[in-house]
C-alpha cells in the first residue's frame, strides 16, 4: 500500500504541467499565475498550439495521490490539542495552523511527539529558550496571620 502511494505522488510530480497566463510575458504587471483566458480573439482559449496549454482533466493528478503530502502522509491541520485524538501516525501527518500561539504550539508539538505523529511545520526551540511551565489551578489558602 506504501509503495502504492509513493508510486503514484512519483507520477503527480512528473506530469504535473506548468499552466500560464496569457500574455505574462508581454506585460510587467501581468504574473504568471494561471487565470482562465475569456477574449473572444484570445489564441489560447481557441487552443492554439503554440500558445500554451489549458487545464483539462487528463492533467489531474491519480486518486491514490490526491491530498498526500510528498512524504505519502495525509496532510491533517490542527488548531489545537484535542484535534490530535483519533490520527494514526501511520498515514496521518499534522501541520499546526498559523493562528496558534506559542505556548499551545508547544503543547500541540509534544503531545504529537508522544504520540508518534510527524509534525511538518515543527519550530525547534532557540537554544537559551525553555518551555514556559503550564501551573494548574490550586485552591487559594486563607492565610489568618
Amino acid at each position: 500500500m506504501v509503495d502504492d502511494r509513493l508510486r503514484a505522488i512519483r507520477v503527480r510530480s512528473q506530469k504535473s504541467a506548468r499552466f500560464k497566463r496569457d500574455g505574462f510575458g508581454k506585460k510587467k504587471q501581468l504574473a504568471d499565475t494561471w487565470r482562465r483566458p475569456r477574449g473572444l480573439h484570445n489564441k489560447q482559449r481557441i487552443q492554439k498550439k503554440a500558445k500554451g496549454p489549458l487545464p483539462t482533466p487528463g492533467y489531474g493528478s491519480p486518486l491514490a495521490a490526491r491530498g498526500l503530502h510528498p512524504s505519502g502522509y495525509r496532510d491533517v491541520l490542527v488548531h489545537n490539542p484535542a484535534d490530535l485524538e483519533g490520527l494514526e501516525p501511520a498515514q496521518d501527518a499534522i501541520r499546526i495552523a498559523a493562528g496558534v500561539g506559542a505556548k499551545k504550539r508547544a503543547l500541540i508539538q509534544e503531545k504529537a511527539v508522544q504520540a508518534g505523529l510527524k509534525v511538518l511545520n515543527l519550530r525547534e526551540k532557540k537554544p537559551g529558550e525553555e518551555p514556559a511551565p503550564v501551573e494548574e489551578a490550586r485552591p487559594q489558602e486563607d492565610d489568618d496571620d
